[in-house]
């Protein structure tokens, strides 16, 4: 079992170390984006109301970030554990039913898991996306009006 929250500043280092990405880059997407993280159930949490002199690092199972277009919501980052993904996933397609928005993901290999879970949630290959760095991306939508 796990728990989904919004992400804060302090999951920017577990989240860099999933995307292997930089933590810099990670704080800014939490600032610019909504992110959700998914989390153990029975992970220890980091409380804001509590003071504490060093907060614990979260372990984290995935993350997702997206945006709102006019008529779509871009899921900007998807990573994690497969299960994680496919929870995570959750989060936009609620944000997109409840204004009736479509959700577009794009993945560049649909065997990892970001891809295998958007399959598994309904997503449906659209065709080719955009080049990133050199590689080829597929597009998926899931159409929240059907």
């Amino acid at each position: 079992m796990m728990h989904v929250r919004e992400a804060v500043e302090a999951d920017a280092t577990a989240m860099a170390a999933i995307a292997d990405g930089h933590v810099d880059v990670m704080r800014n997407l939490i600032h610019d984006r909504t992110v959700r993280v998914a989390e153990a159930a029975d992970a220890p949490t980091n409380d804001p109301n509590v003071d504490v002199e060093e907060p614990e690092t979260p372990e984290l199972l995935g993350f997702v970030s997206f945006d709102a277009a006019t008529d779509v919501v871009y899921v900007t980052q998807l990573d994690g554990t497969p299960d994680a993904c496919e929870r995570l996933l959750a989060e936009p397609l609620r944000f997109a039913r409840n204004e009736t928005m479509d959700v577009e993901l794009l993945v560049t290999d649909p065997g990892e898991p970001a891809g295998v879970a958007a399959e598994r949630v309904g997503f449906e290959q659209a065709g080719h996306g955009p080049r990133f760095d050199r590689q080829q991306t597929v597009r998926y939508r899931y159409a929240t009006s059907d």
